[in-house]
């Protein structure tokens, strides 16, 4: 599994990292912009990310424009929903309409901060990602 974590506080990225690196190749990303670069150089090279883990609040571009910036590099490329990226965003915003937006902007689960281990594994289970118990 190639998972792209896009968190712009260095022990959340650090916590996110640990969690995940048993599953598969990991990149990082500290801020909007450079998350956006690196899923455009992953789809120059003719490969995509299994999983992003995507903050909301973060400088230079925020994650909901990510988010729709990700899904518009997709759709370009002709991906069939059940072959793109799956979005998990992951923030300390609770408030309905910072769900609703993520929604609207096609990610696939919402898990909040501070993170637990066992939810956001099942979380990544329930996506049917490749993630044993």
């Amino acid at each position: 599994m190639k998972t792209l974590i896009v968190e712009d506080e260095f022990a959340n990225r650090v916590i996110l990292q640990q969690m995940l690196s048993p599953y598969g190749e990991i990149h990082v990303a500290v801020n909007g912009k450079e998350a956006l670069a690196a899923v455009k150089r992953a789809e120059n090279l003719g490969i995509s990310y299994d999983l992003v883990c995507l903050d909301i609040m973060m400088p230079e571009v925020d994650g909901q424009a990510v988010l729709r910036g990700i899904r518009t590099i997709e759709k370009k490329r002709g991906l069939h929903q059940k072959k793109r990226a799956k979005i998990v965003m992951t923030t300390a915003l609770s408030d309905k309409e910072s769900v609703v937006n993520a929604i609207a902007g096609e990610c696939d689960a919402y898990v909040l901060k501070p993170y637990d281990k066992k939810t956001l594994l099942a979380t990544l289970r329930k996506l049917g990602l490749p993630i044993k118990p």
